[in-house]
């Protein structure tokens, strides 16, 4: 089945609105749940009240972005919509370790078996694709909050839900959001969570934060509202660990015996992509 994944595009939009975040809190109308089936036992009481959505969303966010060190497996999803207008959906893995205030190290695979690593150590940031043997490598001292912005914002590349590795989370959460809501407390294997439901100006999200002393993100759904087909991306977060024992290696870089070092592509002079333009573009020339 032939099918068109614009997620490289669609995952440089993630990183930056996800950047952009969540939070703020106009109060809008409250989530309008499905009504109940006849036989349906009274809905529990929530022990915070829907009002309390606001301090549950801050507190994680503010929990997470004061948290010394963390590792997450994190399993997602997208949508990718097709000409026709059908979704079709891709998976991608990752594992995530943050060391503050510098040392960052992403892992990502794709559905597909293709695989990145993205590593930070304070002085640079690494990119590596293993398939290809090649890694773009640029220096940038200042910390995890500094890389996360230059990765993004100036070299263009796709890191989702890169808000969450820093510590101005809770700022740009709180910055972002148009409105919140408590939609319900649930549960997921057996783990109580609070659900909630914002909206940004281009993104509707829905977390789903764990109770009690160590408030932390299991589920993300956002919604792409502004997208053709609106299009989704779902994450399920595992294995949080808030002691982990890292190496001193884990952040650094060695390259592989072959490995080619390469530009990132918003390093590479316009002149030299444009000499690199379709021969429908050149005209045939070279």
């Amino acid at each position: 089945m032939k099918t068109t994944n614009w997620w490289p595009a669609f995952r440089i939009a993630l990183g930056v609105v996800v950047l952009a975040g969540t939070a703020g809190c106009a109060k809008e109308p409250a989530v309008v749940h499905p009504a109940p089936p006849p036989t349906a036992a009274a809905p529990q009481a929530v022990p915070e009240a829907p009002g309390d959505a606001h301090a549950i969303l801050m507190r994680m966010a503010e929990f997470l972005a004061k948290t010394p060190r963390f590792s997450v497996n994190i399993q997602g999803s997208y949508d990718v919509v097709q000409e026709s207008g059908q979704k079709i959906e891709f998976n991608q893995g990752r594992r995530v370790i943050v060391s503050r205030p510098n040392g960052l190290r992403v892992e990502v695979e794709h559905s597909d078996g293709d695989k990145h690593l993205v590593l930070y150590d304070g002085k640079e940031i690494t990119a590596y694709t293993p398939s290809q043997n090649v890694y773009a490598q640029v220096s940038k001292p200042g910390g995890i909050d500094e890389a996360v912005v230059y990765f993004l914002k100036d070299l263009h590349m796709q890191l989702p839900l890169a808000v969450l590795l820093t510590s101005r989370f809770p700022a740009e959460i709180e910055r972002r959001t148009q409105s919140l809501d408590y939609v319900e407390k649930t549960a997921f294997n057996g783990v109580p969570l609070h659900h909630l439901a914002g909206r940004t100006e281009t993104v509707d999200y829905q977390v789903w934060i764990t109770e009690g002393a160590q408030p932390l993100p299991l589920r993300v759904v956002l919604t792409y509202k502004n997208a053709d087909g609106q299009p989704q991306f779902q994450a399920q977060f595992s294995d949080w660990n808030l002691a982990p024992e890292i190496a001193e290696s884990t952040f650094a870089f060695t390259p592989p015996a072959g490995a080619k070092k390469i530009s990132f592509l918003a390093q590479v002079p316009k002149i030299s992509i444009e000499g690199a333009a379709s021969p429908e573009q050149t005209g045939g020339q070279k």
